[in-house]
């Protein structure tokens, strides 16, 4: 950002503090310390110079914003990074204020490309019947609710706006195709017809929804969300570490462009790499029905 660009944006952004707290110039000068002939050449437009480092903070601590965003190198004002609770414990009947917070950032960063390591398979892409199975122990409004967040997800990739890329580990995948880990207890059928509705929906979101798959073996990816410019989330069990610093935004980006640069599998590849385990699994199927009729017959 050159001097010109930091100088608007502190201005915007200064006017901006100004106008949440309904203060006056007047009010904000006497509040800060500050001439108010000052402040009043800090916000027009011929400005020239930044206030001192002791003039910044002492805004942004009146404002409880903080000194980054002031200048534009934090898209979030409070905090540059903050812990927002996983939404998993919903009371009857909606959404927790972590979970629509959430789905507003996704809505907000329609238009800018969104990034994301999911934790198992990508929400958008599960169906109704593999959500219930994750979120079984839960209370009944968990899976409902989860089922519903999927479904926004999905429409709001269906806007022609929307830019999506995923990467995730193609064993993750193999592991839920072949019934392992935490996967054991999920029938066959409701594997194949997962398998079969994801090779329905990266055909007809594609390019728009792109998912390319790394090798597990080689690379490891936290999972995470990167809103745009605007945020990212990281997914650290039962908490979000919400980071909203520029520089940081950037590192994971970074990281999430050495994922891609590494996948195995290409996102115009993936529909046939999905057949190729359905084949795999319908192989397997008639293998145990073989050996069950050996069995049957051996009694």
């Amino acid at each position: 950002m050159d001097r010109r660009d930091l100088l608007d944006v502190f201005r915007a952004r200064l006017a901006e503090c100004m106008a949440r707290g309904g203060l006056t110039q007047a009010a904000l000068a006497r509040r800060v310390g500050l001439d108010r002939s000052t402040l009043a050449q800090f916000l027009g437009p011929g400005n020239k110079r930044l206030p001192r480092a002791d003039t910044l903070a002492a805004i942004a601590l009146d404002r409880q914003v903080s000194v980054d965003w002031l200048l534009g190198l934090a898209q979030e004002g409070a905090l540059g990074a903050a812990l927002l609770p996983q939404p998993l414990e919903i009371e009857k009947g909606g959404h927790v204020p972590s979970d629509e917070r959430i789905e507003r950032w996704f809505a907000e960063a329609v238009g800018y490309k969104v990034r994301y390591v999911p934790t198992t398979l990508p929400d958008l892409l599960k169906t109704d019947e593999v959500i219930r199975y994750e979120f079984r122990d839960y209370a009944p409004a968990v899976p409902r609710t989860r089922i519903a967040v999927a479904s926004e997800r999905l429409e709001t990739q269906r806007r022609p706006e929307s830019d999506l890329e995923v990467c995730s580990a193609r064993q993750g995948v193999e592991i839920f195709a072949h019934g392992e880990g935490i996967w054991r207890e999920l029938d066959l059928e409701p594997r194949r017809r997962q398998i079969e509705h994801m090779m329905e929906l990266v055909t007809e979101l594609y390019p728009t929804f792109r998912w390319f798959l790394f090798d597990g073996r080689r690379r490891y990816a936290a999972p995470m969300t990167i809103f745009g410019p605007k945020r990212a989330a990281l997914y650290v069990g039962d908490l979000y570490l919400v980071l909203n610093s520029t520089e940081h935004i950037r590192a994971l980006a970074a990281r999430f462009d050495d994922l891609i640069r590494s996948a195995v599998v290409q996102p115009s590849d993936v529909v046939k790499w999905l057949g190729g385990l359905l084949r795999e699994m319908g192989s397997r199927r008639r293998r145990v029905k073989r050996r069950n009729g050996m069995a049957h017959d051996g009694e």
